[in-house]
């Protein structure tokens, strides 16, 4: 399949339900597991409880916005009133029918006044829209709603929903069991392309390219073949191994092909009609930069270099050095050296 998931959980928690078998199709968002959410439930009314209490926080300042703006008013009104009062208290004492007593009280009710006055504006500006207050309160608000978020998202995660239509490959959990997160309760392949991954040897990578034809079959099924087409070459060598992995689309896959079974791909990296070609296994030095052969010529061995083009499977291409019909002789009969006779056996 195009992808294999392994499904599981975040939170701890007992399985009450498992709701899909091995091999059974399903559907995107469709419940495959359900934990116990008793825990998770209370959280999640915790959380709204928060958000309420924080919200009407919020609404309860501007009950005392308008409070603060009222009580500036009144102070304003006290500053103008305690002013006056100094003025006709100053003209009294000016004139000598007041006391300097009366004089001190008036001017401390004027400083009076502008205290009250200066508090009323504190106060109001702390309650009003981007005050301190007001700040402090949306942020408890923003503070609850993110808590009621994360216990929501814990409530979720409390069922394990399929991601994508696709085939349950692998089932690991049973009502009851207890669960942790990290562990693969289930595998699941999506629906999509189905694929081919082959791992040739690196000296491959010459001859490989997206785009060329395949033929596979599958070890199960040896007697049938489907078609394949090169997708992708890996940007990189298993150094280990020394393979590059090959991936492969299959347009019509069989309907016996199953997930991780093992298949045989022969991918046609070139084609060439009406040419000359020689089994593989009588060419010497073939890896090398000049593959030689021992062609037989009037009773005696003869080398020859040749030209390889093509190389398939058990047989090479022939582009020069030899011509149709000429004899071969081949690798197994090691004591022949070039120039010696050689007689049909």
């Amino acid at each position: 399949p195009p992808a294999r998931v392994s499904l599981g959980t975040l939170v701890p928690g007992i399985a009450v339900r498992v709701l899909a078998e091995e091999g059974e199709r399903v559907r995107a968002g469709q419940l495959l597991v359900e934990l116990d959410r008793a825990e998770a439930d209370a959280a999640v009314q915790q959380a709204r409880a928060g958000v309420a209490a924080a919200e009407a926080q919020l609404a309860q300042l501007g009950t005392s916005s308008r409070v603060a703006a009222e009580a500036l008013r009144q102070s304003e009104i006290n500053l103008v009133s305690a002013t006056a009062d100094l003025e006709r208290t100053e003209a009294l004492t000016g004139s000598g029918a007041g006391s300097q007593r009366d004089l001190d009280t008036a001017r401390q009710a004027v400083d009076l006044a502008r205290s009250q006055r200066e508090s009323a504006l504190a106060r109001l500006a702390s309650t009003a829209r981007g005050g301190s207050d007001a700040l402090l309160a949306s942020a408890e608000v923003s503070r609850a709603r993110a808590a009621l978020a994360q216990a929501q998202a814990r409530l979720d995660q409390t069922r394990i929903l399929a991601p994508a239509d696709g085939l349950l490959l692998a089932r690991d959990v049973e009502p009851g069991d207890v669960v942790q997160p990290g562990r693969v309760l289930l595998v699941f392949a999506r629906d999509g392309e189905t694929r081919l991954i082959a791992q040739p040897d690196e000296k491959s990578l010459a001859f490989l390219e997206p785009g060329q034809a395949a033929k596979a079959s599958a070890d199960a099924f040896a007697g049938r073949t489907f078609a394949a087409r090169v997708m992708s070459i890996a940007p990189a060598v298993d150094p280990q191994r020394g393979t590059v992995e090959v991936k492969l689309a299959v347009p019509q896959p069989p309907v016996y092909l199953r997930a991780d079974m093992t298949v045989s791909v022969d991918v046609e990296v070139a084609r060439a009609a009406g040419t000359l070609v020689l089994p593989a296994e009588v060419v010497r030095d073939a890896a090398g930069a000049s593959p030689w052969v021992l062609a037989l010529r009037e009773g005696r061995a003869e080398r020859r270099d040749v030209e390889l083009g093509i190389r398939g499977e058990g047989y090479v291409q022939i582009l020069s050095g030899l011509a149709e019909g000429e004899e071969v002789i081949p690798q197994d009969a090691k004591k022949v050296r070039p120039g010696q006779k050689v007689r049909r056996g």
